[in-house]
């Protein structure tokens, strides 16, 4: 995908159902939120609080993506990726994942033919005691370029005194346009397993010459997409989505191919909101395979917090700010959620002992 182009405040500002649903969508993007941490703009704690829902958050439950499921199964490094990192996950081999399908809302009921935004989770572990944590999403770029900006845009979302907000916001950061425009036009696939999902971040990786290089990447699925509408997404049952991916893993495994894109000289790092061009570099470094799916009221999944700055030696964060506020949000979700244990549906011999944050 080539280089994009800011689009017009006018394009932005089509019908307002479909600005309510960028809202929407970009209010929970797997809270790719926030915070350069200077106290007087911006907090950790102000983003988890302005990503609540109207009734107020889920208690127990992840403040955003707060609908999920669980599951388990391995990466199969081909080797190829040692060329990029000398991380072990890349060298030739196979290793333990644990994961987790998520809707991008902060609800916990919403239906799951609502949710614009799609994500996927993963905890990969090797035998030299190091991990990697990663959490991506369908879409193929950020709404918004900086961590302020994204609370910027859910404050604007959530005043009803000023009918304008959003379209204010507009005009100050035309960037959202491309987003609009994706979640508008963008089809619908009709199963966790058709997705593609992509690390929209940039991170550095480093071989075992010392070499660096800045790299996004994706999962791309094994399996055909089937093409619906939203329309007719939200006629579907409400956790078709859940039901769907434990039906198709229960009979067959369930494959993603990792695909690294490395950046040239000169590519934005710094800002998710700007795609790199599709003739970069991309290399093919191995295959997702799920093989079980866990409800998470006592899944593998339930306890593990995603933080992005979770990497073995051989990653790094770049000059991208958000892994490093998307760390601290979570942070502030994950002892939040489980200070809420009571809250939280569990069988009686399921316990949090030990979890790791």
């Amino acid at each position: 995908m080539n280089e994009r182009h800011p689009h017009s405040n006018k394009s932005f500002l089509g019908p307002l159902v479909l600005i309510a649903a960028v809202v929407v969508a970009v209010g929970a993007a797997f809270a790719y939120t926030a915070g350069w941490l200077t106290p007087a703009r911006l907090t950790p704690t102000k983003i988890v609080e302005v990503l609540a829902p109207p009734a107020g958050p889920a208690l127990g439950f992840r403040r955003a993506h707060a609908k999920g499921i669980c599951f388990t199964g391995t990466f199969e490094a081909n080797g190829t990726g040692s060329d990029l990192s000398k991380a072990q996950m890349f060298a030739a081999g196979t290793y333990p994942v644990t994961g987790r399908f998520n809707l991008a809302s902060p609800d916990l009921k919403a239906p799951d033919g609502s949710a614009r935004v799609r994500s996927l989770s993963l905890r990969i572990r090797t035998p030299d005691g190091q991990e990697w944590r990663s959490a991506m999403i369908n879409a193929p770029f950020f709404p918004v370029a900086t961590p302020q900006a994204f609370y910027d845009l859910q404050v604007a979302s959530a005043d009803k005194s000023h009918p304008d907000a959003l379209k204010s916001f507009a005009a100050v950061h035309p960037e959202i346009g491309a987003f609009s425009q994706w979640a508008g036009s963008a089809p619908f696939t009709s199963s966790y397993a058709e997705d593609r999902y992509n690390g929209i971040n940039s991170f550095v990786f480093t071989n075992a010459q010392g070499q660096d290089q800045a790299v996004r990447w994706s999962f791309k699925p094994a399996a055909k997409p089937v093409l619906v509408s939203g329309d007719e997404l939200k006629k579907r049952e409400p956790d078709f989505l859940l039901a769907d991916i434990t039906e198709r893993v229960a009979k067959a495994t369930q494959r993603w191919a990792m695909t690294v894109m490395v950046a040239d000289p000169g590519d934005p790092t710094a800002d998710p909101s700007k795609v790199w061009p599709e003739d970069r570099r991309s290399v093919g470094v191995g295959t997702l395979s799920v093989t079980k799916i866990e409800p998470e009221a006592d899944g593998s999944c339930r306890d593990i917090n995603f933080d992005p700055t979770v990497l073995p030696a051989g990653m790094r964060t770049s000059d991208d700010p958000f892994p490093a506020a998307r760390s601290a949000a979570y942070s502030v979700s994950y002892n939040r959620r489980t200070a809420e244990e009571k809250d939280y549906p569990r069988t009686p011999s399921t316990t949090t002992a030990g979890a790791k944050p």
